[in-house]
């Protein structure tokens, strides 16, 4: 059974790389790679055509960062005060209560980023549009905080008491031993937690479909109006394109592209892990 499982694995990967590049073939068979990679507009359901894919992933990139730049050092904190400080029962008790965050629907973040955060801070951001990346970028951060702190935590709760002994025994303080020796051992765990935040705030679609605005612009202000790829995926899935049309080919255009991104991602993401337990070992 596990076996098969992983062949099922395998040719489900195998499929979906097949039907990016079959379907995505016709459209690069009319617009060339460097018009795609390079051009800085996407306008392909407009009456002037562009296909460049720079707006698109400007935007995808833009709110990653900003969720990241919320999610991580949270997340991380979080988990360390967890692991090392929180009374167990209190640990047993929050730590539930935080992956509960993780089963919200996006589309209620997607809304609460829309009229909640986006009017507070326009409060002392009067420039700050209705849509934008930052109120997305926020909300998506804080929608990733539970998938970083509750798997660092993890990570950090496995390093063996052995570890933290020897560091008190050499005259450590309790903040020494946690973030200068626990927190290096869990580094491989650790790494992986920010991948898979990553991995989700760049996969993610709701939010910044519902509070970003759909607006293809090759910019890295965060106060303006921005479209991801998935938003774009979604927008052009609605079914107002006709199947099989140059528009609709860009979808999948868009998603071979995203697909090469995270496996980028996730190839660099190997590479350091894998420095890290060399380092630890």
């Amino acid at each position: 059974m596990l076996t098969l499982s992983g062949i099922i694995t395998i040719f489900t990967t195998i499929g979906i790389i097949w039907v990016l590049i079959s379907e995505s073939w016709g459209f690069f068979a009319s617009v060339p790679l460097k018009s795609f990679l390079f051009d800085t507009e996407w306008t392909p359901l407009f009456s002037q055509k562009h296909y460049g894919i720079l707006p698109l992933l400007s935007g995808t990139f833009l709110t990653t960062l900003i969720a990241m730049l919320v999610a991580l050092p949270f997340g991380i904190i979080i988990a360390v005060y967890l692991s090392e400080y929180a009374h167990r029962d209190f640990r047993k008790s929050v730590k539930p209560a935080l992956e509960i965050l993780a089963a919200v629907p996006t589309v209620v973040y997607g809304f609460f980023a829309l009229t909640v955060v986006t009017p507070f801070l326009q409060s002392f951001i009067p420039e700050l549009g209705t849509f934008n990346a930052l109120s997305a970028g926020l909300v998506m951060g804080i929608m990733i905080i539970p998938v970083i702190s509750s798997l660092s935590e993890d990570a950090l709760y496995a390093v063996p008491k052995s570890l933290r002994e020897a560091s008190y025994g050499m005259g450590a303080t309790k903040f020494q031993t946690s973030f200068r020796v626990v927190v290096p051992a869990a580094s491989s765990g650790i790494l992986v937690s920010v991948i898979l935040g990553i991995a989700r705030a760049v996969g993610e679609t709701m939010v910044v479909a519902i509070a970003a605005g759909q607006q293809p612009t090759l910019t890295f202000d965060p106060r303006d109006a921005v479209e991801t790829i998935t938003a774009y995926i979604v927008q052009v899935s609605l079914g107002d394109v006709d199947h099989g049309s140059m528009e609709y080919k860009t979808i999948f255009a868009a998603g071979i592209t995203l697909f090469v991104f995270t496996f980028l991602l996730n190839n660099v993401s190997f590479w350091i892990k894998k420095k890290y337990q060399e380092k630890y070992e």
